[in-house]
């Protein structure tokens, strides 16, 4: 059972933070179909969602990584920063096995798969709001596989040597964002973005723009196939 208590209602009061009006009316009705659950409002982006924290005091809150406007990444570690206690679930369709862990580091409390089974979804919002962690078996696995043996980060992707910034700026020149229009997204400079790049054409081995732009390209394709 959820630890703490529900609001007034008799509830507990989840603030839903995702880009897709249809997903978040979807994941809206499931949560009001429980009896002890409520959805005490929405956001689509960053800023909506750090002004709808402190307006409407949620119980708990259900991100996805990608946002309108900044990373859903972005938006765990500023809300953990100011609210510690407030517990946060990602239910994103982003590979679980590169972005968990980031979700988990910057302060989420649990990860789910979009296409997940209701009930699983609604599993993992009790288990989360009752102060546990949520992770699928693989991640788990993942995780504890490196805890024994002493390793660092995995090494079957060479995306995971990116950073938070750098895999969101990855994905970005993936779906075909010209330089400007990423810093315009990220509210960042064009030659911050410009050096986010040099980093990562390093770290992946890549000799230019144009080698990054095609694996950036075929990475995203690869993302869309496997969600369809």
């Amino acid at each position: 059972m959820p630890t703490g208590k529900p609001g007034p209602s008799g509830r507990y009061r989840i603030l839903i933070v995702d880009d897709h009006p249809i997903f978040r009316h979807g994941l809206g009705q499931l949560i009001s179909q429980e009896d002890d659950l409520e959805v005490c409002g929405e956001a689509e982006d960053y800023h909506g969602a750090v002004k709808a924290v402190e307006a409407m005091k949620p119980d708990m809150i259900v991100v996805d990584i990608t946002l309108k406007d900044m990373s859903g990444i972005d938006l765990i570690k500023e809300v953990h920063k100011y609210h510690k206690g407030l517990p946060m679930l990602v239910i994103s369709m982003h590979d679980e096995s590169l972005y968990a862990e980031r979700a988990f580091r910057a302060g989420a409390r649990g990860y789910v798969m979009k296409q997940e089974a209701s009930e699983s979804v609604v599993q993992a919002i009790r288990h989360v709001l009752s102060g546990g962690i949520y992770a699928s078996r693989r991640v788990t696995e993942n995780i504890l596989t490196r805890f024994i043996e002493g390793s660092g980060e995995p090494s079957e992707s060479p995306l995971k040597e990116l950073t938070d910034r750098e895999i969101e700026v990855f994905q970005l020149i993936g779906e075909g964002l010209s330089i400007s229009e990423i810093g315009h997204r990220l509210h960042l400079s064009v030659k911050t973005i410009g050096t986010y790049r040099e980093r990562i054409k390093e770290k992946l081995n890549l000799k230019n723009a144009t080698e990054l732009l095609r694996y950036a390209l075929n990475w995203v394709e690869k993302e869309r196939q496997s969600k369809e």
